[in-house]
């Protein structure tokens, strides 16, 4: 199952166990989160597109890193005039792990599934 999700007004694509980095947003490392916000919920057989939104679906992450983004220098010149500035800047980010989907006549949560052995076998070549 997956999910459009509407955070910081910017749209995330969503789905159980992936991980979505947005902009900073002021929550604690290991914080759970909520969003309401949810755009289009979809499985693959069935799909909701809300109008604007879906009613009654929401999307729950969990808060597992605060970080700075890669640098970036921004360098301004005017030749002949002896005008140079150069600063540098930093975005910071918050990365959360999507735990459970819910709405739109099911939910989704995060499961482990165990392998068997026949699936952990390769396969015999031709």
């Amino acid at each position: 199952m997956y999910a459009i999700v509407r955070i910081s007004g910017r749209q995330y694509f969503a789905e159980v166990g992936s991980q979505l980095v947005t902009e900073k947003l002021p929550l604690e490392i290991g914080e759970t989160v909520q969003f309401d916000e949810v755009l289009f919920i979809g499985d693959g057989e069935k799909s909701i597109v809300g109008q604007p939104l879906v009613e009654g679906s929401s999307v729950t992450a969990e808060v597992t890193d605060q970080f700075k983004g890669k640098k970036i220098i921004v360098f301004k010149f005017k030749p002949k005039q002896r005008y140079r500035r150069k600063k540098g800047h930093r975005q910071q980010y918050t990365r959360l792990m999507v735990q459970s989907i819910a709405g739109g006549g099911g939910s989704a949560k995060k499961s482990r599934s165990k392998k068997t052995v026949a699936e952990e076998a390769t396969p015999e070549e031709a």
